[in-house]
This record gives C-alpha cells, sequence and structure tokens, in this order.
C-alpha cells in the first residue's frame, strides 16, 4: 500500500523497498471549469541538482524539449497537451543506479504553460499529484496530493529526491512560483 505524504513531510524510499532501482514518477492534475477559451497545457519537468540546489550544466534540465539526462538516468516519457482523463498526465522514469554521483537531489516541477497570455493560474487547477511507482511491479510506493493551496501561482516545485547517504527519499515541498518556467529554471541556475 502506497504511503501519502502531506506537504513538507519526506520519507525514505529505497532502505525501505529493498532493491528498488528502477521507478517510474506519475504527475496528474485536472482543471477547474474555466471560460477564458484556451486549453490548459501543464508541463511535468526535473531538475537534476548538485550540492548548491542548482543544475550542473542545461541538460540537467529534463522537460518536453529535452527527454533525457545524458546519463540515461531520468527519462521524460512526452508531453500531454491537455490533461485529459484519469490518471498520470505526464511521466518520468528514473534509473536510481545510474543518476550521476554529483546529482544530489531530482526536483519535480510542474508549470503551466504560457500561463501569462492566456491568464492562467494553479489556483484553476484542482486533483494535483505525485507519486512514485516500482517500474518494474507497477506497485505505488508514495502519493502526495497537492491540495488546492495556490491561487495566482503558474509554476509549482511538486517534490524531490535526495541521497540521503547511499539512500534515496522523498520530500513533498508543494511550494508555488509566480513567473512560470522562466523563474523556475532561474531558480535552479539553467540558462534562459
Amino acid at each position: 500500500m502506497a504511503v501519502s505524504l502531506q506537504k513538507g513531510q519526506k520519507v525514505d524510499l529505497t532502505k525501505s523497498n529493498p532493491g528498488l532501482t528502477k521507478v517510474l514518477i506519475g504527475l496528474g492534475w485536472d482543471t477547474n471549469k474555466y471560460d477564458g477559451g484556451s486549453d490548459f497545457d501543464l508541463d511535468a519537468a526535473a531538475f537534476l541538482l548538485g550540492e548548491t540546489g542548482k543544475v550542473n550544466s542545461d541538460a540537467d534540465f529534463i522537460f518536453y524539449n529535452n527527454l533525457k539526462d545524458a546519463s540515461g538516468s531520468v527519462v521524460h516519457l512526452g508531453d500531454n497537451l491537455t490533461g485529459q482523463g484519469d490518471g498520470d498526465d505526464e511521466q518520468l522514469k528514473i534509473e536510481l543506479g545510474k543518476i550521476p554521483q554529483n546529482i544530489s537531489k531530482v526536483s519535480f516541477t510542474v508549470t503551466i504553460n504560457d500561463a501569462d497570455a492566456r491568464k492562467q493560474n494553479f489556483g484553476q487547477v484542482s486533483n494535483a499529484f505525485i507519486r512514485v511507482c516500482n517500474e518494474e511491479t507497477g506497485a505505488e510506493l508514495i502519493r502526495y496530493d497537492l491540495g488546492e493551496d495556490f491561487s495566482v501561482e503558474t509554476a509549482v516545485v511538486v517534490a524531490e529526491l535526495y541521497r540521503n547517504g547511499t539512500e534515496w527519499k522523498f520530500n513533498a515541498i508543494g511550494s508555488g512560483f509566480q513567473g512560470g518556467l522562466e523563474s523556475l529554471c532561474k531558480n535552479f541556475g539553467v540558462s534562459v
């Protein structure tokens, strides 16, 4: 049975799941009734971060235009332009043993594409979640439902995987940003 987390909670991932090497990160969301005339296009991304909390290079930003890092440890499975349907809207595969040693955490984010022009924000998004699954068995290990705590934000740092010695832990963050993808990139040291 999956561990259900609240904002700010941290939980061990690999220690309580011995032998776990490959995980699937699923992110999903729904949009509230909206009469702005534009579709909502939310985008999941991952930032591979060093000890400083910044990327080592722009190639450590994994998203719809850069689907995997150089080591092949993090792979984005593609852009969902509508978010329609149940279940995960976007997914990333993580091979824990392949993550380079100079990477101390992987941050998972969701942004609203073209949010300012479309007058969209996370106050119009509901049922947002992230889940961590054992890729080999499909078993859901961890789930974090973000709740409805957002209003004007156009980007959210949802959660992170981080090293703790030889183990990996999961941190439910749920921190909103204004300024969309550009502000997130600057925060994590990606050139924009």
